[in-house]
């Protein structure tokens, strides 16, 4: 069976260079027409209307109505505040707080979206996997950040890092999508990114500190020395 895959044809031009302001003004009007009717719903007339903008200009710039909605619903259509994991972790609890609590606010943001697509997933499978692309993205950042958690001495054995990874995406998605339904069921809204980021760390057996840090601490102990205190008078 071949895997589905996300509809590109013209729409490749949503994500190349920006031809005119006209391109966003039509992914957030196509966003919120197709959440708000579905695909059958959302027409060409009734999207360039929202738009504010002529039909022929939005077919000359994505084409058809397909690859418009495709492009629309593609999480990084609409995204600019992509937080990334560095690339050589210093305060893990803090960076995967601040990782979650982006991507949190970024599902909800975009939850009615979601919640048409999957209601409308048996008839139109390729719109499923155009928001797929969000959760692979999201589970190859974190791979990498484990990657480099455990190149830094943050913690060592084996890790189970598939049902980490995914415990951790599916409480979000969960959140995201589920928080209007059972309140009582999540973290107060303030608080769930740090507790998600807290459980997704202490799940892979994260140290206080790593262990190179650690080391040089116990050889500098073990050798009479303490390590430096900076005092609170010093400038």
């Amino acid at each position: 069976m071949q895997a589905l895959t996300c509809v590109h044809r013209r729409a490749v031009l949503a994500f190349g260079p920006m031809e005119s302001p006209s391109r966003d003004k039509i992914l957030e009007a196509a966003e919120r027409v197709y959440a708000e009717h579905g695909f059958r719903g959302a027409t060409t007339r009734r999207i360039a209307e929202a738009a504010g903008v002529n039909e022929v200009t939005l077919f000359r710039i994505f084409g058809g109505k397909e690859a418009l909605l495709a492009a629309a619903i593609r999480p990084g259509a609409q995204r600019r505040d992509v937080v990334a994991l560095p690339d050589e972790p210093v305060d893990p609890e803090r960076e995967m707080t601040a990782w979650v609590a982006a991507n949190l606010a970024f599902l909800r943001q975009r939850r009615s979206i979601i919640r048409k697509t999957m209601s409308e997933m048996e008839e139109r499978p390729q719109f499923a996997a155009c928001v797929r692309e969000g959760p692979q993205h999201a589970r190859h950042a974190l791979k990498g950040y484990l990657a480099a958690l455990a190149e830094g001495g943050w913690f060592e054995g084996e890790v189970d890092e598939r049902a980490a990874i995914a415990m951790l995406i599916g409480v979000i998605f969960s959140d995201a999508m589920g928080r209007e339904l059972m309140a009582d069921h999540f973290p107060p809204l303030s608080a769930a990114p740090r507790s998600y980021a807290r459980l997704f760390l202490r799940a892979i057996g994260l140290r206080s500190r790593p262990a190179r840090t650690a080391a040089k601490h116990a050889t500098s102990t073990a050798n009479g020395r303490r390590p430096p205190v900076r005092s609170s008078n010093s400038r």
